[in-house]
């Protein structure tokens, strides 16, 4: 039971990820960026929802499985199996979706060329306030916004 558990946490942790402009993705090292002048309108928090890749309801439902068709006899152990693999999964899901949802900044910049775009991405160490001098650091398709030093 304890390595049921074990391996679900496992699962659903694996599945974690973040949006942090201060943790750069072993694929966008050493790759060549786009980077551009910016200033910043604004920062509002936001909630970036978790996601359901549905590992979370297959580990949980595995657990909740074998955690209940280890009870009473043969006749109520796969009874009890059923619902705990229906329960475990609905549980892991729940777990999967809490455990990577991420709180988050939305940026809204000011172009050196008149332009304005949005980004969300998590919180970073820097604290950006509106009139703030930003790089947008563009790679990959992906964007993050920096403060000038």
């Amino acid at each position: 039971m304890k390595n049921a558990i074990g391996i679900l946490l496992a699962l659903v942790l694996s599945a974690c990820s973040t949006t942090s402009p201060d943790v750069v993705q072993r694929g966008d090292a050493q790759r060549l960026s786009t980077v551009q002048d910016a200033t910043v309108l604004s920062v509002r928090p936001v909630t970036v929802e978790g996601t359901q890749s549905g590992m979370g309801s297959v580990a949980g439902g595995l657990v909740g499985g074998v955690a209940g068709s280890s009870v009473g006899g043969r006749r109520e152990s796969i009874v009890v199996g059923v619902l705990g693999a229906v329960a475990g999964a609905v549980a892991g899901n729940a777990i999967e979706r809490s455990s990577t949802r991420e709180e988050a900044v939305e940026i809204l910049l000011q172009m050196r060329n008149g332009e304005r775009r949005a980004i969300v991405q998590a919180r970073g160490n820097q604290n950006l306030m509106p009139g703030d001098a930003v790089i947008l650091v563009l790679t990959g398709g992906k964007a993050r916004v920096t403060r000038v030093h």
